[in-house]
């Protein structure tokens, strides 16, 4: 299973708007086995196809200590979120060494397929609810740094650029 490279903020492919899932296949088989790959070797607990440059409405999630209880949402659809908000701090391995508070609802249930095809919906509160928003908000062309100021997103934008110069000289020494 190959390491797939995670986009990272502010690449313009984040923006794009994810398209469904048209088949079920051998090809998207081994993309959601690269992306669970990709995603436990990153240490994330999430990770949505548009990161990895596959515009495709697919995520994979997996929250657990032993990272052994992976869930895929093949065609994911927001049904309902609750009044109810909370704020909590979030990261993205998209935008690597940035921690933020941002305000999402406090449950969701959304429908989705699973990796046979299997149409099921699935209620969530706390980290999975966060989790599940993140990723749908990737599906639709958005990063969690949006929802922060434009100073807060000038600074990562900067931080981040400076991390990858340095990188850069770093393989060039």
């Amino acid at each position: 299973m190959p390491l797939l490279p995670i986009l990272r903020y502010p690449d313009p492919r984040l923006y794009k708007v994810a398209q469904p899932v048209q088949a079920i296949d051998a090809p998207l088989q081994a993309l959601i086995r690269d992306m669970l790959a990709t995603m436990y070797d990153a240490k994330g607990i999430g990770l949505a196809a548009t990161q990895v440059d596959q515009h495709l409405r697919l995520m994979v999630i997996d929250i657990s200590e032993e990272h052994n209880q992976p869930q895929v949402l093949i065609n994911p659809e927001l049904l309902w979120a609750s009044e109810e908000h909370l704020k909590g701090e979030e990261g993205c391995l998209s935008v690597p060494g940035i921690y933020d508070d941002v305000e999402r609802a406090a449950e969701v249930r959304v429908r989705a397929q699973d990796e046979h095809g299997v149409a099921r919906e699935i209620e969530a509160e706390g980290l999975l609810a966060v989790c599940i928003q993140h990723e749908l908000d990737h599906l639709m062309g958005k990063v969690f740094v949006q929802y922060l100021s434009r100073l807060k997103q000038s600074r990562i934008k900067a931080k981040l650029r400076k991390q990858e110069r340095e990188a850069q000289q770093q393989q060039e020494a």
